[in-house]
């Protein structure tokens, strides 16, 4: 029999028995739409994570650490992170673009509100790059020298204001209350009147200075109000750097895990606002002296260490080949590549979890195509009779029957694929409308991509011919003679 008269006979066969047929298709096609809605959902949130990665330019961003002191053995010096580095790894084969991430804590006055955020400095390079480049209104500073500031969406919605294009050009006071190591010594050789130190001085007696156990009490009291003098200063005396800078743009966001602050600054600026002081709070001062970063405050300007670089690598060269040369330099890394491919393994084992579900209805719609096969056969053994009679073989027969069960399961699979298009439109639109509410941006959520499409009609039609194959099995063995002699 050719394709053509498969086709014929099976459709006409359906044709005969209505009811029976749409029932049976309709439960291929319910299945094959919850198989299609679910898998849809898991697809439009990978293609949600992966235009993200893409818009932010984050498959071409690598970020490298300075190496952990207990990775290595003593005898082996763990190369510091500084401006050596910062060449060293821009010369990496693969790498455009190096730049360090320096951030530091400031305190902004714009129109009449204060508050306290983050910044960081950067090249002009680094903002031409796709991790920079989503800018909502303005423009980046045109060089390194400008005292000028790009704020971001996030510190637009602190502030208080809503359009974006309206504070372009303004300008604002950006300050940093900064510490350093003079701060600390003068409060730790003295902070207080001469009277008070006076009356100290008569309180110490003179002949129980011979006494070991007096002079330790008096050592250990003194010593620990001189470190208590010695912290206050760091926390308290401190010296106020300001600079005044015009805002030329809003950036997207304020995505601190890609390694944006809400205020980026032109190198000339940071290095006024960062290399005057430690600016951090208090736990990153108890964190720096626990470091021992704080004393080396005196050699920030010649010897700056960063808490990392970001490099912006080539998409033509493995990020893999990158990473090895990096950490054969004697650094750690982070690529985000890396991690969508551990996303990626997630996303497979999410919907392959959605497929299932999909897959249990669609075995309960494929006993629907058995039982409606079986009846088929039972209603039509003089048919077969008639076709074994005129010299169809049981192969014929067999392919006869499959063809059909096929059928069923095509059809119900394009129609699932249709509807299943439809939920997901309907439900996209309810969470869409629930965003706008919350006032979160809209996100596409579901998508149906040509794999999924073909996936539905593949799935459907092999386990309609996996439930026909027992009911054409059951045909072929149709004696010709019993059949037609029945009748």
């Amino acid at each position: 029999m050719t394709f053509g008269d498969l086709l014929k006979m099976s459709g006409g066969n359906l044709w005969r028995m209505k009811l029976r047929s749409f029932l049976t298709i309709s439960g291929v096609l319910i299945a094959i739409a919850a198989f299609v809605a679910m898998l849809s959902f898991g697809a439009g949130m990978q293609e949600v994570v992966s235009d993200e990665f893409d818009q932010l330019g984050l498959f071409n961003t690598m970020v490298v650490y300075p190496l952990e002191s207990d990775t290595l053995t003593d005898s082996i010096e763990i190369p510091a992170l500084d401006s050596t580095a910062l060449i060293v790894l821009s010369a990496v084969p693969g790498v455009n673009l190096a730049y360090p991430f320096d951030k530091y804590t400031v305190e902004i006055i714009f129109r009449d509100t204060e508050l306290t955020t983050s910044a960081q400095a950067l090249p002009v390079s680094a903002l031409h790059t796709k991790l920079y480049s989503q800018l909502a209104a303005g423009e980046i500073f045109e060089s390194d020298t400008a005292r000028k500031a790009i704020i971001s969406t996030r510190l637009l919605k602190e502030l208080g204001i809503d359009s974006a294009e309206s504070i372009i050009g303004d300008t604002m006071i950006v300050s940093v209350r900064v510490v350093s190591l003079d701060s600390a010594l003068s409060y730790l050789l003295y902070h207080g009147s001469f009277d008070s130190l006076k009356e100290k001085a008569r309180g110490i007696k003179i002949d129980s200075l011979r006494s070991k156990e007096y002079r330790t009490r008096l050592i250990n009291r003194e010593f620990g109000n001189a470190l208590g003098r010695f912290v206050d200063g760091f926390l308290n005396a401190r010296t106020l750097v300001s600079d005044t800078l015009v805002i030329s743009g809003v950036i997207e966001g304020g995505r601190r895990r890609a390694g944006r602050q809400n205020i980026i600054t032109s190198i000339r600026s940071g290095e006024k606002l960062s290399s005057s002081g430690f600016s951090g709070g208090q736990m990153e001062l108890i964190t720096a002296l626990a470091s021992g970063r704080m004393f080396s405050q005196t050699q920030r300007n010649s010897l700056k260490t960063y808490s990392k670089i970001t490099l912006d690598i080539d998409p033509h060269i493995s990020y893999a080949t990158i990473k090895d040369s990096v950490e054969a330099l004697g650094f750690e890394t982070f690529s985000f590549a890396e991690e969508f491919e551990e996303i990626q393994r997630i996303f497979l084992y999410f919907d392959l979890a959605l497929g299932m579900v999909g897959l249990i209805a669609l075995l309960t719609a494929s006993l629907g195509i058995v039982n409606t096969m079986v009846m088929s056969i039972t209603e039509r053994r003089r048919e077969i009779g008639v076709i074994k009679s005129l010299g169809a073989d049981e192969r014929d027969i067999r392919k006869m029957f499959l063809f059909e069960s096929g059928l069923i399961g095509f059809i119900g699979a394009a129609g699932g694929i249709l509807f299943g298009w439809v939920i997901s439109r309907v439900a996209s639109f309810v969470a869409k409308s629930f965003m706008v509410k919350e006032g979160a941006p809209e996100i596409e959520l579901f998508a149906i991509p040509l794999w999924l499409i073909l996936a539905g009609l593949f799935v459907g039609t092999l386990v309609a011919l996996a439930a026909g194959y027992f009911p054409s099995a059951r045909a072929a063995r149709v004696d010709p003679v019993v059949a037609l002699r029945s009748e």
